[in-house]
């Protein structure tokens, strides 16, 4: 095959393992209660059907102080070990390999009594932590022993130790966060007794037949935190203390540096992995930005590690390690690093799936359920399959046309511009989403094999589609016709100078040297970080590692404590002011996970950002405004200013309508509502939403 390294087995403590891929630890928002661990278990069955040969769960607390969240799943008493067994079995049932992670949260825990290393308070908490009196420290070690025999006891073949992003093992190893003066503070080998403890614990009460994974931080990525020594030496500690497997952790929660989301160039941290491979004899499992099999290969033939852990590359597949090893890399649904349905959900209490895939998480949910087993290479279909018209080339349309396809229907693809992508094919351009060129190439190369009629350059209408015009007629049409942008009603949006933002980000326009950004959702963000980013940058190229690092302040040898270093902003080619209608702060409405890195990126560009704006008119001057805004700390006023923004060029990124009327025409001419299936940005406009129309779109195919 294509990736031999990645395909030969190797040896996990007693685990023989048939591949040296993880499916990482995920909080899936199906932990908590003993009702949906159901659930959890078909969704990990599905992934060691797959061909996974070693899973980590969502982490459990080991106490009740351990758990993220008020009411969040424990592995603390016999009736937790005993619901788990439904887990366990499940992915036993299909020859896999799970372990259960074991995480303490520190002062992460969403509650009014945090507990740490010391009386410190994370930035993302409102609430200070107590320090553990050193009895607590022992009786939690003693809580992690314990957790890790309930493990045993519900079936799991061994446990992972999490001592990385930031939790409470981690906030001990950290000066940072420990400035203890007992024996589990100050020297970094007095810090580290801790985590020392714990796996010696476990080693001892569990004996030689249960697999140890310590999830250790390679790199803090905070101020204070660990030297590259320090980590070198808790590796070689954790392997003298009976650790089988070293899995990579890189940054914490807390970090100002994105280490997941999709502008972190693929395989960042490898480096980081590879220091410590080369100071222990277990195996080391790299992680963070790995998606495809052929940077996987990399890293193992590199030698950087033994293996790879990935996490949310199996939301997105779960048939992953099957198709790669049957050489069809394209076959794989790429993760695009987005977040906006795994991580986004899990900070705002939601179950997590997967934008590219939204049967993730749901595999026992109508109309999900009905969504068999992914085809590949290619589908064959029963004679007598349902004719299903999908109207419009974008990610709903692909996404229908795909499940269509894999359900076994005649397909045909409409698409009245000459390629297909819509949003996908503008969100690939944008620097730091290059991974949607990933996925856009992997939907439009699975039609062909899928059996897929695609006719690109085809406006259809309900002539077409009822049978009016000499072909049969289809039986069923997804109308995924997607959005036309919003008329501003402002004096002059009709100059040349004015420009519509498609046309921007796919160079059709080349602005001057000071641009207006009319938006500043999700779109208008975007534009500006585009129009910002080094005229040396090509279009749809990832960015340098080097680039990256120095952007964001990452120490590429590790050096200083944390593998901090000084930020330097890029030399960026225009000035750029963006602008909202609505007050308060620009960017408050992105992700939860991601927000921060664009408010990072624009601040860092020195983007100049307007909220509480009205557009008066564009003239020779440029874009006249006013701008609103509240002053004054105790006694607020209003303060109203009118000014004027002498630019080259004004690009609109102000919302969009549903473009549905063929959905009327479809009616008019008689075709049953039933039959009619309007998703995505044709049933409603919105702020683009992939997430969403994707998700319509499957559930569309999955009740036909």
């Amino acid at each position: 095959g294509g990736y031999p390294r990645l395909f030969s087995p190797w040896q996990v403590g007693h685990l023989t393992l048939p591949n040296r891929v993880v499916m990482g630890s995920m909080h899936m928002g199906l932990e908590d209660s003993h009702a949906d661990l159901p659930r959890l278990a078909e969704f990990y069955a599905e992934r060691a059907r797959g061909g996974v040969g070693l899973i980590v769960t969502g982490g459990f607390a080991p106490n009740r102080l351990g758990r993220l969240s008020p009411g969040a799943g424990m592995l603390a008493t016999r009736k937790d070990a005993e619901a788990h067994r439904v887990v366990t079995d499940a992915v036993h049932g299909e020859g896999g390999h799970i372990l259960a992670q074991l995480l303490h949260a520190g002062r992460y825990a969403q509650s009014p009594l945090q507990v740490s290393a010391s009386r410190t308070r994370a930035p993302i908490s409102p609430v200070t932590a107590f320090a553990l009196p050193t009895a607590a420290v022992r009786r939690t070690v003693r809580d992690f022993v314990r957790a890790a025999g309930w493990a045993r006891q519900a079936g799991y073949d061994g446990v992972e130790v999490m001592a990385s992003e930031g939790y409470l093992i981690n906030q001990f190893l950290a000066p940072a966060t420990n400035r203890r003066t007992d024996c589990y503070g100050g020297s970094a080998r007095n810090r580290r007794r801790f985590l020392e403890e714990i796996v010696t614990g476990i080693r001892q009460a569990a004996g030689e037949g249960f697999v140890i994974s310590v999830r250790l931080s390679m790199v803090d990525l905070v101020q204070d935190g660990q030297t590259l020594e320090e980590t070198l030496d808790a590796a070689r500690a954790v392997e003298r203390c009976g650790a089988d497997l070293i899995n990579t952790g890189i940054g914490w929660h807390e970090a100002r540096v994105p280490t997941i989301v999709t502008s972190v160039p693929r395989a960042a941290f490898a480096t980081a992995t590879a220091r410590v491979k080369d100071v222990v004899d277990i195996p080391v499992s790299a992680s963070n930005r790995i998606t495809l099999p052929h940077t996987a290969e990399q890293i193992l033939s590199a030698d950087q590690a033994d293996a790879v852990t990935m996490a949310r590359p199996f939301l997105a597949d779960g048939h992953w390690v099957r198709k790669a090893q049957a050489d069809h890399e394209q076959a794989i649904t790429p993760c695009i690093g987005c977040n906006q349905a795994c991580l986004d959900h899990v900070f705002s209490g939601r179950t997590v799936t997967c934008l590219v895939n939204p049967r993730a998480g749901r595999e026992t949910e109508e109309p999900y359920t009905r969504l068999g087993m992914p085809a590949m290479p290619s589908a064959g279909r029963d004679d007598g399959a349902l004719r299903v018209a999908v109207v419009g080339g974008g990610p709903a349309g692909l996404a229908a046309a795909h499940a269509a396809a894999e359900a076994g229907h005649a397909v045909t693809l409409f698409e009245e511009q000459e390629r297909v992508g819509g949003q996908f094919r503008l969100a690939r351009r944008i620097p730091g989403k290059e991974e949607f060129a990933e996925a856009l190439a992997h939907f439009r190369h699975r039609l062909e094999p899928l059996g897929v009629d695609v006719r690109t350059g085809v406006r259809a209408d309900a002539a077409i589609l009822t049978g009016g015009a000499g072909e049969p007629a289809f039986d069923h049409v997804v109308v995924a016709t997607g959005v036309v942008p919003r008329e501003l009603d402002i004096p002059g949006i009709d100059r040349p100078e004015v420009h519509a933002y498609p046309d921007v980000v796919d160079g059709t326009v080349t602005c001057g040297d000071t641009v207006a950004v009319i938006g500043a959702g999700g779109i208008g963000v975007d534009v500006a970080e585009l129009l910002t980013t080094p005229a040396d940058h090509p279009h749809g190229a990832f960015q340098e590692h080097a680039d990256w690092e120095r952007e964001w302040g990452v120490d590429p040898d590790f050096g200083g404590r944390g593998g901090l270093a000084p930020r330097t902003a890029p030399a960026v080619p225009r000035t750029v002011h963006l602008l909202q209608r609505s007050p308060g702060r620009i960017g408050a409405r992105l992700g939860a996970t991601t927000g921060w890195v664009h408010r990072g990126t624009l601040k860092a560009r020195g983007v100049v950002q307007h909220s509480g704006v009205r557009y008066l008119r564009i003239d020779d001057a440029g874009l006249h405004i006013e701008v609103t805004r509240t002053v004054g700390r105790l006694r607020k006023r209003t303060e109203v200013s009118r000014k004027v923004l002498a630019v080259t060029d004004v690009v609109v990124c102000a919302g969009q309508e549903s473009e549905a009327s063929l959905a009327v025409r479809l009616r008019a001419a008689g075709m049953p509502e039933e039959r009619i299936h309007v998703v995505g940005g044709a049933l409603k406009a919105g702020e683009i939403d992939a997430k969403r129309a994707i998700d319509e779109a499957v559930r569309a195919v999955a009740r036909i």
